[in-house]
C-alpha cells in the first residue's frame, strides 16, 4: 500500500504566498515594462515595426535636409562625410536621438504603459499627411515602434511564470 501525506499547513502557506504574489503585481509589471522599453528601443536599431515589417526609408527630401554644406564638394556632389551620413541615416533617428532614447514605462496597480512623451512620437507611430498637418515638409509614413511582437508576448508570459514560481518557493 502507498500512502501519500499532505502537509496542510505548508500547502496553505504556499497558497498564501501565491495569492500575495498574484495580488501584488507591481514587481512583474516593472519587469515587463523594462523588457518592453528595451525591445522598443531596439526597434530603432533594426528599423522594424513590432510585427517585424521594415519601416519605410527616409524620403529624398528628408535625406536632403540632413546633408549640410560641409558634406558637399564644390560641384554639389557628396563628399566622404556626406556619403557616410547618407549611408548611416536610419528612419526616426535624428541628430539628438531623442525619440529613440526617450522610451519609458509607467507602472501602476492595474498594468504597465510603454511609450514616449516626445511631441513627435505619435506622428512617427501613426504617420500624417501634409494636408492634415501643414507644418510638415511632406507626408510622414507610419513607422510603428510601440507595440508587442510575438517575442515580446512570449517574454511577458515567461516573466509572469517566473514571478509565480518565485512566489511559490517563498
Amino acid at each position: 500500500m502507498i500512502v501519500v501525506g499532505l502537509d496542510a499547513a505548508g500547502f496553505q502557506q504556499g497558497l498564501r504566498q501565491l495569492q500575495s504574489a498574484a495580488v501584488n503585481l507591481l514587481p512583474v509589471y516593472e519587469d515587463i515594462g523594462q523588457e518592453l522599453v528595451n525591445t522598443t528601443r531596439r526597434r530603432f536599431e533594426t528599423s522594424t515595426a513590432p510585427d517585424g515589417t521594415p519601416w519605410e526609408p527616409n524620403s529624398p527630401v528628408t535625406m536632403g535636409r540632413m546633408i549640410g554644406a560641409n558634406m558637399r564638394k564644390k560641384d554639389g556632389t557628396l563628399n566622404k562625410r556626406g556619403e557616410q551620413r547618407m549611408a548611416s541615416k536610419k528612419p526616426l533617428i535624428g541628430e539628438t536621438r531623442l525619440l529613440s532614447t526617450e522610451i519609458h514605462s509607467v507602472v501602476g496597480p492595474t498594468g504597465v504603459t510603454v511609450g514616449s512623451n516626445k511631441v513627435q512620437a505619435a506622428m512617427m507611430q501613426f504617420g500624417g499627411t501634409k494636408e492634415d498637418f501643414p507644418h510638415l515638409w511632406g507626408d510622414i509614413p507610419a513607422r510603428p515602434f510601440v507595440g508587442l511582437s510575438g517575442a515580446d508576448e512570449r517574454e511577458i508570459r515567461a516573466l509572469m511564470l517566473d514571478h509565480l514560481q518565485r512566489a511559490a518557493r517563498r
